[in-house]
């Protein structure tokens, strides 16, 4: 029998790694009203190969910094349309991937879409969250403050 790990306490942002897209950290905003994550991501282009549906992209994990481009391959789940905060719809690739945050992991949906004129490169939505994270909006970078500032400036000596 699987023991249940209690849910975890995190803030309204934090820093989160996508391992299967080689991005060792990224700093998120935590939005419980949004039901769907999104990752920044351009250069979007699906594909096939043997038989299973991919997509390539490009993401810079850090807001303001160009510099950083990590390139990522994965599953293709869906295209939906999806409705953003200011209640524009736009079809969206869906990809699967596992999500990181304090030494946990599981699986999750990411939406890919231009977050450039957004405050952070990554939205976490509450189907990502669910029956694993309680979110406090007083709390801030619980799973680590400088933790995505510390990986890339290691990463550009």
């Amino acid at each position: 029998m699987k023991i249940k790990e209690p849910k975890m306490i995190i803030g309204w942002r934090e820093w989160l790694a996508l391992p299967d897209l080689n991005v060792p950290a990224i700093k998120a905003k935590i939005d419980t009203g949004a039901k769907t994550s999104a990752l920044h991501a351009f250069d979007v282009i699906p594909f096939e190969r043997d038989g299973a549906r991919l997509v390539s992209f490009n993401v810079h994990p850090l807001q303001g910094n160009d510099d950083i481009k990590i390139p990522c391959e994965a599953p293709l789940v869906d295209r939906r349309t999806v409705t953003n905060s200011g209640g524009d719809s736009q079809k969206r690739y869906v990809i699967s991937t596992t999500l990181r945050i304090a030494g946990r992991s599981w699986p999750i949906e990411l939406t890919l879409t231009n977050r450039d004129q957004m405050k952070f490169r990554m939205l976490l939505g509450r189907n990502a969250m669910t029956r694993r994270l309680i979110v406090d909006p007083q709390l801030s970078l619980q799973a680590g403050s400088r933790h995505g500032a510390t990986v890339y400036a290691k990463s550009q000596k």
